[in-house]
């Protein structure tokens, strides 16, 4: 038998065609998540990195570059109690994922970008000032900050659910994260964002 003729070695065990796709914390797909709201899609970048070391902090509009993962991460660690903390904040995301899962069934980054998306305020009022007198006007929020207003919002919420009584926080981000993924007015971040939005409405 001639070398042309001899048999192709076999593939070494446990290799694919193709290398399968990162996931988010090695368990959560990132590449099929649905966006409901154009304006703020591409402010709202979805990646299975959790952590980028502060690539993107240098330039105040790269933060959108960086995943909605991580700033969530980011804004939980923005209290007295969690400066600094990153590891500790992305534990709590990480089981809070889990248990968005246990609870829904669904995809808890699916669950993260509606909650961003129904958090968002799409109205807000500004002080203007006539001769000496300060009048509110009502404005269209930019996509941008209407993303850093409903992680915000969401910080916010987990920080007052938590701090000081028996809920964990990784349950009260759970809760806040499906209850404004459901735009339950009850939860804290869409009860801001209705307000935004009633005090802009009056200000018309």
């Amino acid at each position: 038998m001639s070398a042309d003729d001899a048999p192709e070695p076999d593939a070494p065990a446990g290799t694919d065609d193709e290398a399968a796709p990162a996931q988010l914390f090695g368990e959560w797909d990132v590449t099929e998540i649905e966006f409901s709201d154009p304006s703020t899609e591409r402010y709202v970048t979805v990646t299975p990195i959790a952590h980028t070391m502060g690539r993107h902090s240098e330039k105040q509009f790269k933060k959108s570059e960086i995943s909605i993962v991580e700033r969530l991460i980011n804004r939980l660690m923005q209290t007295d109690e969690n400066t600094g903390k990153k590891q500790l904040a992305t534990t709590i995301v990480k089981d809070a994922f889990e248990t968005i899962h246990e609870r829904t069934e669904e995809n808890p980054v699916q669950v993260l970008v509606e909650a961003v998306e129904n958090s968002a305020p799409r109205e807000e009022t500004v002080r203007l000032k006539y001769g000496g007198i300060s009048v509110p006007k009502a404005v269209d929020v930019a996509p941008q900050r209407r993303v850093d207003q409903a992680l915000k919002f969401l910080a916010e919420g987990v920080y007052g659910d938590s701090f000081k009584t028996t809920t964990d926080a990784e349950d009260a981000l759970a809760q806040q994260l499906i209850g404004a993924a459901n735009n339950d007015v009850q939860t804290y971040a869409v009860n801001q964002k209705e307000e935004k939005e009633r005090v802009a409405a009056a200000a018309r």
